[in-house]
């Protein structure tokens, strides 16, 4: 047998040998990372199974959160109202006059007193609905002084504020679109506002 050919043999001799020293090593090492990865997913999952439950819907930044109704009671002396929005829609100056009535609800376990009333423009005016009384109207704070209310409202009881909207009150500089506000004053010092907006056209 020649040098060379010797060798060859010894060359193809040693590669399978140092194959099956480094393959084992190698299989150790990946089934020891699933095993490691398996037991920290185990880990995972339990402990989210036992913390997760103990979060309460109450909780401060919890996405459960219960928030107060406008037909719930609350400690807070607060006036609501389930629909504090209203939209005109597009409406003429020629036409005259718009009107929208909102519901209003003491939301408070005590009774409160509305104390005003009052407007974001003069082209709005605004009168309260109860079951004793109606007062107003009432308009823009600074346009004639701001008339006393005084008008209780027991827990739970519900009034009505009629808005009067008159579009041609600014002429031709009022068409476009209008954005106004009601603002209900309690003895709490707490407010309530009423918006409507409209597309004023000639």
């Amino acid at each position: 047998m020649s040098k060379h050919k010797a060798r060859k043999d010894h060359i193809h001799a040693s590669n399978p040998m140092t194959q099956k020293k480094e393959y084992p090593v190698l299989k150790s090492h990946t089934k020891r990372n699933i095993l490691y990865a398996l037991a920290a997913g185990t880990a995972v999952v339990i402990a989210f199974g036992i913390f997760a439950p103990q979060k309460r819907p109450s909780e401060p930044g919890s996405s459960y959160a219960m928030q107060p109704a406008a037909a719930q009671f609350t400690s807070a002396r607060l006036l609501a109202s389930d629909a504090p929005f209203f939209g005109f829609g597009r409406i003429s100056m020629a036409a005259g006059k718009v009107s929208h009535r909102y519901s209003i609800r003491n939301t408070a376990m005590t009774p409160l007193t509305i104390t005003k009333i009052y407007t974001s423009c003069m082209c709005t005016a605004a009168t309260l609905v109860t079951r004793s009384a109606t007062k107003g109207p009432f308009g823009m704070a600074g346009h004639g002084g701001l008339p006393s209310v005084s008008e209780r409202l027991a827990p739970g009881e519900l009034a009505q504020v009629d808005v009067v909207f008159d579009p041609a009150a600014h002429g031709p500089a009022g068409v476009g679109p209008t954005d106004r506000v009601v603002t209900i004053m309690n003895d709490a010092g707490l407010a309530l506002e009423l918006r409507f907006n409209a597309m004023v056209t000639p």
